[in-house]
């Protein structure tokens, strides 16, 4: 199991970046789509996930900024991220809930992260 980010760095306040998620999975299902992240000091917070429901869920502080969209086809997970702000700056991780076709228990994986700057 890979999950593969990638599309971080540098860019200005108001600016804009495209994280993807690139998951590569195997025999797996997967269940649920993530982007989280975590800035120097501080806990890992969810940024947005799409379930089961294909509905997506955003956190408080990027709602109305950033998109979340998947390809279940390609199995890839973007992150639209407009109007960023320095406090968006973060090291951003994807993650992905699979589960094997035979079996009901969810298991989490995770990316290496890319680190996401927003800088004047």
């Amino acid at each position: 199991v890979q999950l593969q980010a990638s599309g971080g760095g540098l860019v200005h306040p108001g600016g804009s970046l495209r994280l993807s998620c690139e998951a590569s999975v195997g025999s797996f299902n997967i269940v649920y789509m993530g982007w989280h992240r975590r800035a120097p000091g501080k806990q890992r917070e969810l940024v947005a996930h799409i379930g089961p429901s294909g509905i997506p869920i955003y956190s408080d502080s990027v709602r109305g900024r950033f998109t979340i969209s998947r390809d279940s086809g390609k199995r890839t997970l973007d992150l639209q991220m407009n109007s960023l702000k320095t406090e968006d700056s973060a090291v951003y991780y994807c993650n992905a809930g699979l589960v094997r076709p035979d079996e009901k228990n969810v298991v989490d994986y995770w990316g290496q992260g890319t680190q996401v700057t927003v800088s004047s």
